[in-house]
This record gives structure tokens, C-alpha cells and sequence, in this order.
């Protein structure tokens, strides 16, 4: 079935990650129409399967990637700025272990990675005694001396909606669930054929961004057929969720003999995350699990280093994705460069494919591309908060406090979820209520209906799936039957 309206635009974006949702943002602050489509959710695949880190990326400095990791340094401070109920400070415990990177090399990076991005915000390095608490009790009686640093946690899934939702806000047509099935380059413009649910439409756009993620090649390879495009390294990373390893709020960072590292950090209240993995993937990428290989991977790494061994079967849930990384024919997985490369095409109107990037550096890719793509207007997002974010980074507890007061009748821990899920907007979720029974219908724990109409109306939610595992990590605290409430009540609305 096809529609018989072709909609026209200045900008259309390809891809509902990360990329893709910062440029929108930014395009459509600089006035541009713009229109992005994502054949599945938003974030739903790579960039809900990320460590959850906003960071410099300290292990980069070991393979020189100077300027990545100061762009990223920079760019930790000014997400932590604009978006600081999704993103917080963290502490990292490095330890030392004998027989691997030594302590003056350490130090030296430490040093760097305080100091190459101008750090304002977040606190310095320290040493540490491994042998006081709370260490002593949670690691290996080997491990003596550490460093503690800082770096921030992010929200990845929410990081992708929020910006989505700003671009909408600002004038983007923002279409889930919509593959782009058919790209052609016209004189001055391209034309896209687009497939949802089963109905098919047209637009055209005077530039296109490939931002496909995994699948930018295969776009490639629609939009100019006859040429070969080989440019990704798709590498699976794989996480594990515990039940709560540690006490306290500071996380882990553990060194592994192969040079790698594994983060475990607090996650949820009630677990621990543990991860990741570098491994070559060359399947479909929309069906990715972890294997036992990698799980055994992890779990042993965490053994070296914690008192406390895992295996496995003590993990309650686990995530993969994978990392679409540009080819630069590192021997090594793990040494493959996390940069972000373009490739433009302007043998007619333009296109614009994007390879690599992270999730600290999203927002300076998203400059640089709009740059690449000869947009006249100066970039604005440096310093505007998203959607609920305008909030001082350093005072979120007052706001914390000021919401409890406003509704006194929800449990502080409710109060405190709702704050880091929707900063400011938590008042449109919640709207006039005055006791949970105006809230609509009680899902389980502390989810009700005045949540989900939210998130179908302002963050493109569309099933029960996309609340519970992207929007939140309600699937962690929910039992069966409330999620199966949260099914039915999507299933309700058609």
C-alpha cells in the first residue's frame, strides 16, 4: 500500500541512534526541516547496549588517540552540564596489579586524563589504600595500592529520546518504526521511499545522513549501487547484570592480561554491571545475545580482582550490541579506533555516511557532520539543556528534595526515579495529581498509567518493550505479571 503525499525537507537522517538523534537536534535548531527515521526504536539497537559511560576513554592515551580523548573530556563536562538528571559523576577504583601496567604509567595517564580536557566540574585523582574499607572487604587481599578517578554515567537510551524529543519540539518529524526501503539521487534531490507498517510513502530531501549504525554499509550500497562498501569492524560488546556485588557507590575498573579492561559499576539500586567484550561480529545484527564464551569472559575478569567470585548463572539478565566501528585494519579488536570518520558524496546532492563515533562524542559529531554538509548556520547545543535537564549539575539532590516536597505522596525512591528519568518534565508526568489514585492505573511497583501516556505522547514510546527496557530498566524491578499489565495496556490502545 502506498500514500499518495511526498514530503519535502532539508535533511533527511537515516538511523534512530545516537548520531542520528544529535543531529536532528542540532539541524533542527539551526532551522533546517528535517525528517529521521528508524526502522525499529529509537536507540534500539547499538546505543541502548553501550558501558553507560559519558568518559574520556582512558585506556585511548595508550594508543595515542590524544585528540579523541580531550574532545571527549571536553564534551563529559558540557553533557553532564546539559543533561544532569541523565547524567551523573561517578568515582572509578583502578587497582594496581603487579605484572601489569606499573604504577608510574598509571599515574602518567591519570595525570593526562585529568588535565588534557580542561576538568572543572568533576573532582581529581587520588591514591587509594586498597587494604582500608570499604576495598578491603570487596577485593582480592593482593591488590595493596589504586587510583580513584572520575567519569560520568549517562542513561544511553534516554540520552537518544531526550535529543529526539528537542528536535521534535523544534520542528523535526520524527518517524519510528519507518525503514528506508528505497534511496534515489535525483538532480537536486533525493527521494526516499519509506515502509510503515506496511504502508508505503515518499519523501524527498535535498541532503541525506546515513546514520544506519551496522547497517550504513547495506544503506550505502542501496543508495549507490554498482560501487563496494566494506568500511565497518563490527565488533559485539556484551554485558552482565548481578545481583548487587558491592556495597557503596564507587565502581571498579579491572585490568585483564589481554589488555583489555572490564568496568563493574552500581546499576539500578540493586545490581551490578559488569562488562564488556570486543569480539568480531559478521551476523545479523538485529539478533545479537551474549555467548557462554564472553560470559565466562567477564565472569572471570571480575574474579581476579573481587573477593567474591561469579560465574554465569549468578547474572539475572544480560545485553549485547554491536559497535559499527570503522575499519582502520587494527590487528586487534580491542585497538580498532573508536573515532568517528565521514564519507561524503557530493556527486549530486549530498550524502553523508557516518562511521564509528561514541556516546561522549556525539554531539561534536553532529556539529562536525551539519559542517560537512555545508550548513550555513553556527552550531547552538553546547550549552542548551535537553528536554528536563535544566537543572544545576551540582545541586540535583536540592531538586530531589524540592520534588518530595511537591509530592509528598510518593516514596522518596520513587520521587528520586522519576527526577533522573525526567528532570523538570517529571511535573508534565505527573501533572496535577494529588495522590497516587490520580494517577491511572497502578502497573506494579511504582509505575502507573500517567507514566506510559507520557511516554507514548512526548517519547515516542510504542510498546511495552520500549518503556521497559530503553526508556527505563523497569524489567529489572518488575515482576511478570506487571509487565504483562504494561503489554495489555499498550495492546488496549492499538
Amino acid at each position: 500500500m502506498t500514500s499518495g503525499e511526498t514530503d519535502h525537507f532539508d535533511l533527511l537522517i537515516i538511523g534512530g541512534g545516537i548520531n542520528g538523534a544529535g543531529i536532528a537536534r542540532d539541524a533542527a535548531g539551526r532551522g533546517l526541516s528535517v525528517c529521521l527515521v528508524e526502522k525499529d526504536d529509537l536507540a534500539g539497537h547499538t546505543s541502548s547496549a553501550s558501558t553507560k559511560l559519558v568518559h574520556g576513554g582512558l585506556r585511548y592515551l595508550e594508543h595515542y588517540e590524544f585528540r579523541l580523548v580531550r574532545e571527549s573530556l571536553i564534551e563529559r563536562e558540557r553533557l553532564l552540564a546539559i543533561a544532569p538528571h541523565i547524567i551523573w559523576p561517578l568515582r572509578f577504583v583502578l587497582p594496581h596489579d603487579k605484572g601489569l601496567r606499573p604504577k608510574w604509567m598509571l599515574r602518567l595517564g591519570l595525570f593526562l586524563y585529568d588535565h588534557l580536557g580542561g576538568r572543572r566540574l568533576l573532582p581529581p585523582t587520588r591514591s587509594v589504600d586498597l587494604r582500608k574499607a570499604p576495598h578491603a572487604s570487596i577485593l582480592e587481599d593482593r591488590l595493596v595500592r589504586g587510583f580513584e578517578y572520575s567519569d560520568c554515567w549517562v542513561e544511553d537510551s534516554r540520552l537518544v529520546v531526550l535529543n529526539c524529543m528537542d528536535a521534535a519540539e523544534r520542528g523535526a518529524d520524527i518517524r519510528t518504526r519507518t525503514e528506508c526501503v528505497g534511496l534515489d539521487r535525483g538532480e537536486d534531490r533525493w527521494t526516499a521511499r519509506l515502509l510503515h507498517r506496511g504502508e508505503e510513502s515518499t519523501v524527498t530531501a535535498a541532503r541525506v545522513v546515513n546514520a544506519a549504525g551496522p547497517w550504513v554499509d547495506q544503506l550505502l550500497g542501496r543508495a549507490l549501487p554498482g560501487e563496494r562498501h566494506q568500511n565497518l569492524r563490527l565488533v559485539k560488546g556484551s554485558h552482565l547484570i548481578f545481583p548487587r556485588l558491592f556495597e557503596g557507590e564507587h565502581c571498579y575498573i579491572f585490568q585483564n592480561r589481554d589488555g583489555r579492561i572490564v568496568f563493574a559499576i552500581p546499576y539500578e539500586r540493586d545490581f551490578t554491571l559488569v562488562g564488556t567484550t570486543d569480539v568480531t561480529f559478521e551476523g545479523d545484527p538485529s539478533q545479537i545475545e551474549i555467548s557462554d564464551e564472553e560470559a565466562r569472559y567477564i565472569c572471570d575478569a571480575a574474579d581476579e580482582y573481587l573477593a567474591r567470585d561469579v560465574s554465569p548463572e549468578d547474572a539475572v539478565a544480560s545485553y549485547s550490541g554491536v559497535r559499527p566501528l570503522y575499519d582502520d585494519r587494527s590487528a586487534k579488536n580491542s585497538t580498532v579506533t573508536r573515532d568517528y570518520q565521514f564519507e561524503l558524496d557530493a556527486n549530486g546532492p549530498a550524502l553523508l555516511s557516518i562511521f564509528g563515533g561514541k556516546i561522549t562524542t556525539y554531539r561534536k559529531l553532529a556539529e562536525h557532520a551539519l559542517d560537512e554538509l555545508g550548513v550555513g548556520a553556527r552550531g547552538w547545543t553546547a550549552d542548551e539543556a535537553l528536554p528536563g535537564g535544566d537543572i544545576d549539575p551540582m545541586r540535583f539532590d536540592a531538586f530531589v528534595s524540592r520534588q518530595a516536597e511537591r509530592y509528598p505522596f510518593l516514596a522518596p525512591a520513587t520521587v528520586r526515579r522519576l527526577a533522573r528519568a525526567y528532570g523538570t518534565r517529571m511535573d508534565e508526568v505527573l501533572g496535577d495529581a494529588k495522590g497516587t489514585n490520580d494517577l491511572g492505573q497502578h502497573m506494579g511497583g511504582d509505575l502507573y498509567a500517567a507514566e506510559l501516556e507520557y511516554l507514548v505522547a512526548r517519547e515516542f514510546a510504542r510498546n511495552a518493550e520500549d518503556v521497559l527496557r530503553r526508556r527505563s530498566k523497569l524489567y529489572l524491578h518488575l515482576d511478570e505479571d506487571a509487565q504483562g499489565r504494561v503489554a495489555a495496556w499498550f495492546h488496549q490502545r492499538g
